[in-house]
């Protein structure tokens, strides 16, 4: 489930970031995507270890397991999307001063 939330965000930024390249380029929607592209590549290759080990790639089974890896999956895009919003934040402060000459 964690992977299927971090990949329908890393697909959707992908696409947004193609649809509206303007707005894209001017705040870094490309990084955002990165990240949860990123993320997403963490999870599959967790799947895959656990092949490895003899388990399933995801335990879909248990509905406690698949809520706590939906509410995981909701706070790994959350982050990024703070993350995101934190280098923004950055980038226009540094932006910002360069223009005053400092």
């Amino acid at each position: 489930m964690t992977l299927i939330i971090t990949l329908v965000a890393a697909i959707a930024m992908f696409c947004f970031r193609f649809a509206r390249p303007e707005f894209a380029r001017k705040n870094a929607i490309g990084v955002l995507a990165l990240m949860y592209f990123g993320a997403s590549v963490m999870w599959i290759v967790d799947g895959v270890a656990n092949l490895i080990e003899g388990e399933a790639f995801v335990e879909l089974k248990d509905a406690t397991i698949l809520r706590d890896d939906a509410i995981l999956g909701g706070c790994v895009v959350a982050l990024g999307l703070v993350a995101w919003l934190c280098l923004l934040m950055i980038k226009r402060f540094s932006a910002s001063r360069s223009q005053r000459g400092q």
